[in-house]
């Protein structure tokens, strides 16, 4: 259809308006209820007035933490059941319950791998999967580290190591780093140093 044709705007829908009106749930169903997620059927009424369903992973959200020590990066080794395989990561952990991410940045920090940091800054949040899951993730830079006690869960097996920034940088180009947090947290350090090199600054909240 021509939707310069005389009447058109009558008889095709905005998608800029269809976005913006969303869609609505009609129904909900817990489908599963377990320590980490919940998973949630929805089925929704789209703005055109056709019916869908949704599945959705329902996650309280988590916080992701690049520690820094002048040009080295705090890195993590551990096994992980999904992927089936050791995975370099930065330390991350799960919010409790109405948690302020900040004191669950520090308090992942601490426990995973034995540090604690001066100055702790979120620059952004970000959806894991946007497409089926509620979760959101707060990444932190952490600076003025210093070396602690560490006190991971006991069904985590974490190895803590200063990896030279340039190695990390590698690592992402080749591949050896897959988990997403974790190229987004190097990527933005890379920004952040980029922005500061130009008088700019990145951060959603002061460092605290």
């Amino acid at each position: 259809m021509d939707v310069d044709a005389p009447g058109a705007d009558d008889k095709v829908e905005s998608p800029v308006r269809a976005l913006e009106g969303g869609e609505r749930v009609i129904r909900s169903e817990l489908a599963f209820s377990g320590k980490l997620i919940k998973v949630r059927v929805d089925e929704v009424l789209l703005p055109g007035g056709r019916v869908a369903k949704r599945e959705i992973v329902v996650h309280r959200g988590a916080v992701a933490v690049v520690g820094i020590d002048g040009d080295m990066v705090l890195m993590e080794r551990q096994y992980r059941h999904a992927a089936g395989k050791p995975m370099w990561e930065i330390p991350a952990g799960t919010l409790e319950e109405g948690e302020d991410p900040l004191e669950c940045a520090r308090r992942e920090l601490l426990e995973e791998t034995g540090y604690t940091a001066e100055s702790m800054e979120e620059v952004m949040h970000f959806y894991v999967a946007v497409g089926y899951s509620t979760e959101v993730i707060h990444l932190f830079f952490a600076t003025g580290l210093k070396k602690a006690k560490p006190s991971p869960e006991e069904d985590e097996t974490i190895r803590a190591e200063m990896v030279p920034l340039d190695q990390v940088l590698k690592m992402v180009r080749s591949n050896e780093i897959e988990d997403a947090k974790t190229i987004i947290g190097v990527l933005m350090l890379l920004l952040r140093d980029k922005m500061r090199s130009k008088g700019q600054f990145l951060s959603v909240r002061d460092p605290r």
